[in-house]
């Protein structure tokens, strides 16, 4: 708890010190441009002669490049705010999402270490399948942040291919049940997708990961999650539909945005550092994609994400049902 507190006081410092330099900018610039407008006004208002006239314009001038300045300054100070507000609660984040995996990892592998479980093979292999399920919950936070990093440097460069994406999307759903334990989730794939779709392999694993994963977060202790991929109109289309928390219609917007998170009052805890949607936004305009929300407050949400149809595309490839 400790630890915790420390970082809280010292966002909270780190916070107040640039409000009070913000305010103090804001003050020092003001006053003297009040006073220096006022004896321009005065002195255009009274003076006699050009040289009152001149005077008055310099002092007016000068006092709209003192306002001009300081409000470059006071956004400039509240950007760095801003910033700094951000990456406080992004490291905050990220560390307590690796915590949780970690401690269960450590837990279970002292158990087995301990010998208690020498007797019991059914629990040393449940013990081990946690570890390995926890090992890929780890992988794939680290695998958001380092793909984010790369997306917002611009240094993803997509290795296309055209086929169809099923066994991209399977392999991603396949990933996803290893990282959860099945009795926690009820979970249903319905595959019906005969369109070609050019795209990066990898990104769209992540993108399906990222949409079961955001889902997993944000359902309750009944878990109901459903994935869809289907052909319609010249678009093969994913929808990943949940019976989680939901949202209103004014955090549409923001969903999508880097670190932005659900409020916690809705989703009754802190989760996760904000990066996987807004990876996902990245990754389907990567594709010329469009990506779409419905949801509503405590009646779950529904992601649809809608790729274009190859050219190439003839539609006659065999359609794949699945129902999991």
């Amino acid at each position: 708890m400790e630890g915790p507190v420390k970082s809280r006081i010292k966002r909270v410092r780190h916070s107040m010190s640039l409000t009070g330099a913000i305010v103090a900018t804001a003050v020092g610039v003001l006053l003297p441009v009040i006073l220096s407008t006022s004896v321009g006004i005065l002195a255009l208002a009274l003076g006699k002669g050009t040289e009152w006239t001149l005077f008055g314009v310099l002092v007016i001038s000068f006092a709209a490049a003192a306002i001009g300045g300081g409000v470059v300054v006071t956004v400039l100070l509240s950007r760095k705010h801003r910033i700094a507000r951000l990456q406080a609660d992004f490291v905050a984040n990220v560390t307590h999402e690796l915590r949780t995996p970690l401690t269960a990892i450590r837990l279970y592998a002292q158990t087995i270490e301990m010998g208690v479980l020498q007797e019991k093979p059914e629990l040393v292999k449940k013990s081990i399948k946690t570890i390995l399920r926890e090992t890929e919950w780890l992988e794939a936070m680290i695998d958001r942040v380092l793909t984010w990093r790369a997306a917002s440097r611009d240094r993803i460069a997509p290795q296309m291919k055209t086929d169809l994406i099923a066994a991209t999307v399977q392999a991603a759903v396949d990933r996803f049940l290893r990282m959860v334990q099945r009795a926690d989730v009820e979970f249903s794939l319905r595959v019906n997708s005969r369109e070609m779709v050019t795209y990066d392999e990898q990104a769209v694993h992540s993108i399906v990961l990222n949409l079961l994963v955001n889902a997993y977060k944000y359902t309750g202790k009944t878990k109901k999650i459903e994935l869809r991929l289907f052909d319609i109109d010249n678009q093969v289309i994913l929808e990943v539909a949940d019976n989680g928390i939901g949202f209103p219609k004014e955090e549409e917007k923001r969903i999508f945005d880097p670190f932005y998170r659900v409020d916690s009052r809705l989703s009754g805890k802190s989760s996760g550092a904000g990066l996987g949607l807004a990876i996902v936004k990245h990754q389907v305009m990567l594709h010329k994609g469009n990506i779409l929300v419905r949801s509503e407050p405590q009646k779950g949400s529904t992601f649809i994400v809608q790729f274009p149809v190859a050219k190439t595309s003839k539609g006659n490839a065999s359609a794949q049902d699945d129902e999991r």
